[in-house]
């Protein structure tokens, strides 16, 4: 529990591709793990958009958006985010209206100022915002749960303008934790104070994090993911390397320069220890909802993550309600 109350967990779901597997694999890990999150009791489910990536096989979040809706029966389901720049607006509100209209009540409008020329991005966003308004149904009232942002519109940032621009509008803000941890608590105030007089702040974060039920195991995984970010940082995009790989690799000066820069923002460890530091976090910055964020190799060492914070953080307070 936080000041906010039950402490809210959802997914940020980026399709890594391991080594040794395919964009094909990554897709179809992505149906897997959305219908183990359905089940587990997670708020939302959110798609990355990546492109010309070795890493990550999701390129297209609203159309990924379709099969993982329909794999799907409880969980919000939204784009994390559309790279708005590269895309005309009326286009991506046609798309996202037309999600909202087969899954009523379920789908988030995630949308992030990168992919190319952001000089017009207020412009696009308040065309979209309105074409959003004008055009789309109406999300059914869900009750005993917080408010949703008016039309399921959120804006993704790290930092800079976007979060006073989230607050302007009233939409949901998502602060990327894992991009710039230290950046979460003024961006957070930011959007707050520029909300409109009435409304309920519903930001959350978005963190990447690895447990596993070893510590050790959890510490070697978060290392395997620092050794791949590194080598993207130094221009060597990749597939995620296994656990095999970081134990054979002899790492260079210049990795562990880049990998110390991530190491602030990787959490790992087992699923008590990350209940208590993501508990604290979310107090830190006046939050009740946490996106996580797992990148690994094997399949099977993410949906184990996923399911031990579930078990950690969700199950007792699921028993709770029940009782």
């Amino acid at each position: 529990m936080n000041d906010f109350g039950p402490l809210r967990l959802s997914v940020l779901d980026q399709s890594p591709i391991g080594e040794g597997r395919t964009p094909d694999d990554a897709l179809h890990t992505t149906l897997e793990l959305a219908r183990l999150a359905d089940s587990l009791g997670y708020h939302r489910y959110w798609l990355a958009e990546h492109h010309n990536s070795r890493s990550f096989a999701g390129t297209s979040p609203e159309v990924l958006a379709g099969p993982v809706l329909q794999h799907t029966s409880r969980v919000r389901v939204g784009t994390g985010g559309i790279l708005l720049p590269r895309y005309h607006p009326d286009t991506v509100a046609e798309k996202m209206n037309l999600l909202r209209r087969l899954s009523p009540g379920r789908v988030d409008v995630g949308i992030a100022r990168g992919g190319g020329p952001a000089d017009d991005f207020d412009q696009k966003l308040l065309r979209l915002r309105q074409h959003l308004m004008d055009e789309g149904p109406a999300d059914p009232p869900v009750p005993s749960t917080p408010a949703e942002p008016e039309n399921g519109l959120w804006l993704l940032g790290a930092g800079g303008s976007t979060a006073p621009l989230a607050g302007r509008l009233g939409a949901g803000y998502a602060f990327g934790h894992f991009f710039s941890p230290r950046n979460g608590p003024a961006s957070l105030a930011a959007y707050r104070r520029h909300l409109p007089d009435g409304r309920q702040p519903s930001p959350l974060l978005a963190v990447r994090v690895i447990a596993a039920e070893d510590p050790e195991k959890a510490a070697a995984l978060a290392q395997a993911m620092l050794l791949w970010r590194a080598r993207k940082d130094l221009g060597h995009d990749g597939p995620v390397p296994g656990l095999h790989t970081l134990a054979q690799h002899t790492w260079t000066s210049e990795e562990r320069t880049q990998a110390a820069l991530h190491r602030s923002a990787v959490l790992h460890g087992t699923p008590d220890q990350l209940h208590h530091r993501l508990t604290a976090l979310a107090h830190a910055h006046q939050v009740s909802e946490i996106m996580i964020n797992t990148v690994t190799a094997a399949p099977e060492h993410r949906m184990t993550s996923y399911k031990l914070l579930a078990d950690a953080v969700l199950a007792p307070l699921a028993q709770v309600t029940v009782t």
